[in-house]
């Protein structure tokens, strides 16, 4: 089980020495996976818990929210993440001005040792921390031989690793900007070679126009405030996961359908293969919160001449992303 706390003040006084690590894990890449699997295996050798340290909201939405970057992945997709990767625990610190101003010092002795009694830290080559990200690995490094702990930095992922990416002549390290670039052009192939897995949205299934229950595929309709990056507009295959766990292979569109004026942008998945001989009302999946899951795109978004044109080109989408799937 996986201790999640929200504070530093929930964790047990009794829960350290730890080991830590400290990042946004926005995506828990490759690359952050590479520095928790080095976390859990440090952790296992001395035989103390391991943790990851995140923060709520990004930064990046306190500090300059009109530019702030869009999540790949909500707060429960990354702490399932985390999990997934082997940390005992995580600690998700609320991120606000007051935090933003603590000094290197300060955020060591306050987070790391008082509250996690660290004997151990884990970080990234990149590591900015404390007030005007004035803190970096020296800083760490220093703080840790003044203050008793040990400081392990990890180099970048990929170079050395898996995905490499060439471009010119240096190869591109994982990161939650390469994963972003590569969604806002609906790659979701190269998204999950650089996640590991395939990428996902989370949300609630809401009541829409019901035109594809109309033209004979019924969708599950994700509400506009689910978590996890929108992908470029256009069909998908991919999986819809409801709340009980089980995995349904679908065709998935993003985007507004041009062939109908007025439709907002939306994420909807169309389940293929619905339970032998269960009508479509019976199959009913609304307000249930479900993940979709993208494994490759299909073709863009297009419009057609009418319904009759949309209905053909649906059954061809549907017929690809079933051949797709099978045997996944």
């Amino acid at each position: 089980m996986v201790h999640i706390w929200n504070d530093p003040t929930e964790v047990p006084r009794d829960f350290g020495p730890t080991a830590v690590t400290i990042g946004n894990f926005d995506g828990v890449h490759r690359g952050h996976q590479h520095v928790l699997a080095l976390l859990t295996d440090t952790a296992r050798r001395q035989g103390i818990p391991s943790v990851a340290v995140t923060f709520d909201p990004h930064p990046a939405q306190v500090h300059r929210p009109e530019s702030a970057p869009e999540l790949i992945m909500g707060l429960q997709d990354k702490i399932d993440a985390l999990g997934h990767a082997g940390v005992d625990a995580v600690l998700v610190m609320k991120y606000t001005l007051d935090l933003a101003a603590m000094t290197p010092l300060e955020f060591v002795q306050q987070i790391l040792l008082d509250a996690l009694q660290a004997g151990h830290v884990v970080v990234g080559h990149d590591l900015r921390f404390g007030a005007g990200n004035s803190g970096d690995v020296a800083t760490m490094q220093e703080l840790g031989d003044q203050l008793g702990f040990g400081v392990q930095v990890v180099n970048e992922y990929g170079a050395g690793g898996f995905p490499v990416h060439h471009d010119g002549d240096e190869d591109r390290r994982c990161s939650s900007t390469w994963v972003r670039e590569a969604l806002s052009e609906g790659d979701v192939v190269t998204a999950a070679a650089i996640l590991g897995r395939p990428h996902r949205m989370r949300g609630e299934v809401v009541h829409g126009a019901a035109r594809g229950r109309d033209l004979g595929f019924p969708t599950a309709n994700l509400s506009h405030d689910s978590t996890g990056y929108v992908p470029a507009d256009g069909i998908y295959a991919g999986w819809l996961v409801d709340q009980a766990g089980t995995r349904w292979p679908a065709a998935i569109s993003v985007g507004s359908n041009p062939t109908f004026d007025g439709v907002s942008r939306q994420v909807e998945a169309h389940v293929i293969d619905r339970p032998e001989g269960e009508v479509v009302d019976d199959f009913n999946l609304y307000g249930q919160t479900v993940a979709v899951e993208f494994t490759q795109r299909l073709r863009g978004m297009v419009a057609y001449r009418g319904p009759e044109a949309l209905v053909e080109q649906m059954c061809l989408d549907v017929a690809q992303a079933h051949e797709l799937l099978s045997g996944r």
